[in-house]
């Protein structure tokens, strides 16, 4: 049987629920991919990231400007141009992103053979 966990571990104020990547977010992450090379218009983002609707994708960097992981700059132009780029802060999750993306690759078969697996039981409702 499981030890109980001490109540204090999921306490409320734990910086954790104010993390700008939260498991299963999958944008944010491919953003500051993105943004790694330098600033990028938002259409340059779109192209990159076909499956994102652009309804998505500005929510998540407003998200993003939000949590000071990204810069968002507006030229005075006709037409107007908008670059997005990463902070000192955003930067600074490229490491995390790398070996979370490793570790992806590593397991991703053993992922793959948990889920069809789970398909395959009958359901339990």
């Amino acid at each position: 049987m499981a030890t109980p966990r001490d109540p204090v571990t999921f306490d409320p104020a734990c910086p954790s629920s104010a993390m700008p990547i939260r498991i299963g977010d999958k944008w944010t992450g491919m953003v500051v991919r993105c943004l790694d090379g330098g600033p990028r218009r938002f259409g340059e983002l779109r192209q990159t990231l076909h499956a994102v609707t652009p309804k998505v994708l500005a929510e998540t960097l407003r998200a993003m400007e939000r949590d000071g992981l990204v810069t968002r700059t507006a030229y005075d132009e006709n037409p107007p141009r908008v670059e997005y780029e990463l902070t000192p802060l955003g930067r600074s999750l490229i490491g995390l992103i790398d070996t979370a993306r490793a570790w992806a690759e590593d397991h991703l078969p053993h992922l793959l053979a948990a889920r069809q697996a789970a398909l395959a039981r009958p359901c339990e409702d």
